[in-house]
């Protein structure tokens, strides 16, 4: 099986690769300079000479306080360039996986959300993400929406590594108490999405690991794999302010998972002790 993916520079698109390539499958790993989705020239040229048996697009504006400015931007990223690919599929008659947030829900209550829960999102990044949903709603049948949340993986910037980089020149920090969701490893996340791939039991998922923590418990946890002694000060999302609106409760169902035969993800602790293992063995943390 061929598969090509978009935005392998990032966390999620390299370790999809790595995943492919690890079960001997062809990976054709794609960014901005291959192929440049808001191009719908360049997209169609890219995946017609590919020719993949799907397309895994985890490429994606992800900038979500930068995304209030430049709302244009992240629209012609996050919705345009997956219609641009879902175009291509359709036309193609090709499967495909589209990478979305837990930020097209409201983030109120404290239910855990479930896939086909209404949409409320309070951010142009939550916005423009569910329309890249409608997008590849409405052009194919032949689609997984994976909902994912709090990723951290080993190619690119994320909260574990910001955490560690900022423990070298602080000795207390504050965070935010009143977010909550699941932290996820994109090697995880990686394999569930090889396995989807190779199957037809296509929908709209959540994909996260198992449990639920604040960002605080999250950096608490954090410190203490790495053998860090710093001292975290829990605040409100109101005193730590942001730009764009964060969702308060990021929990969501992944019941879908089992039902249809995927393995739920480990804990996000193991998941994190795991991490923390492979950032030293990169040499990134002592």
């Amino acid at each position: 099986m061929k598969v090509l993916v978009t935005g392998v520079k990032g966390q999620l698109g390299y370790d999809v690769v790595k995943e492919l390539e690890k079960r001997e499958m062809e990976a054709v790993g794609v960014d901005i300079g291959e192929m440049d989705i808001t191009d719908a020239d360049s997209v169609t040229r890219v995946i017609k000479e590919t020719a993949p048996d799907a397309v895994i697009h985890c490429a994606a504006y992800t900038a979500v306080d930068a995304a209030e400015d430049n709302e244009e931007l992240c629209r012609r990223v996050n919705a345009d360039g997956s219609r641009n690919i879902a175009a291509v599929c359709r036309e193609l008659d090709i499967k495909m996986i589209y990478i979305s947030t837990d930020y097209v829900f409201s983030g109120t209550g404290e239910n855990f959300w479930k896939p086909d829960d209404p949409k409320d999102p309070k951010s142009v990044y939550g916005r423009t993400k569910y329309e890249g949903e409608l997008a590849v709603q409405e052009l194919l049948d032949k689609y997984f929406i994976v909902r994912i949340a709090w990723v951290f993986g080993i190619n690119g910037k994320n909260f574990v590594k910001t955490m560690l980089n900022l423990s070298k020149n602080h000795d207390t920090l504050r965070v935010v108490n009143d977010q909550f969701g699941s932290p996820t490893y994109t090697y995880d996340l990686a394999k569930l999405l090889v396995d989807m791939v190779l199957t037809e039991k296509y929908g709209v998922y959540h994909a996260t690991n198992e449990g639920i923590c604040s960002w605080y418990d999250f950096a608490c946890a954090i410190f203490k794999e790495a053998g860090v002694d710093m001292e975290v000060l829990p605040v409100s999302t109101e005193e730590y302010g942001a730009k764009a609106g964060r969702p308060a409760n990021s929990r969501m169902s992944k019941e879908k998972l089992t039902e249809n035969g995927f393995e739920k993800l480990p804990s996000w602790q193991d998941a994190l002790h795991r991490y923390i293992g492979a950032l030293r063995e990169q040499g990134f943390w002592k």
